[in-house]
């Protein structure tokens, strides 16, 4: 069994506690009023039968809903420590968090020299979304991430199926390097 950490990030009212309790079945619910997240939640939770490499793997995930209010900036090396995986959340309503999710790849994946196959891009559609399914303008740098849509009323086991396969791509990378730190000691 893979213990998993993966960090939750985005800007403020993005809706990445709402995608948390999604994919961890924290709640039914997936309206509500807002209520900004202050720090950090961590959300865990088992995860039979990840597909890894053709093989049905199990994982135990601790989802780090981190929060987007920037006074937590300082709080952000402590969280990153010994995290698999990011997974950034937008809102495609809101234009200027392009901006916003460019400094948070750049501080959660490319400072912790993360493989981009261990980043998630979250394109979310709130209820009511006016915005289309097409391919934002993103920086360039984002454009080679994997990059899914979210709208939860509307297609929720879409969103579902696309986590658990990226939650394989992370497990998978993690067996290749477990595997290459084995062989290490071996030789």
């Amino acid at each position: 069994m893979f213990n998993i950490k993966l960090l939750l990030v985005g800007p403020r009212e993005s809706g990445k506690t709402v995608m948390a309790n999604f994919l961890s079945d924290a709640t039914e619910a997936i309206g509500g009023d807002y209520s900004p997240t202050q720090g950090v939640r961590i959300l865990e939770y088992e995860c039979p039968n990840v597909n890894a490499n053709g093989k049905s793997i199990g994982c135990e995930v601790e989802l780090w809903d981190c929060s987007g209010d920037q006074k937590f900036e300082a709080c952000w090396p402590a969280l990153m420590k010994d995290s698999n995986g990011v997974v950034i959340v937008f809102n495609v309503d809101v234009p200027s968090q392009l901006k916003e999710i460019e400094t948070l790849y750049s501080s959660f994946v490319q400072q912790q020299r993360l493989h981009d196959s261990r980043c998630l891009l979250v394109a979310h559609h709130k209820p009511n979304s006016t915005a289309g399914r097409g391919q934002p303008n993103l920086a360039q740098q984002l454009n080679k991430l994997t990059l899914i849509h979210s709208n939860l009323e509307d297609d929720p086991e879409q969103v579902r199926t696309a986590f658990r396969q990226f939650l394989g791509a992370v497990v998978n990378s993690l067996s290749e390097s477990r595997d290459k730190e084995e062989m290490s000691i071996i030789t």
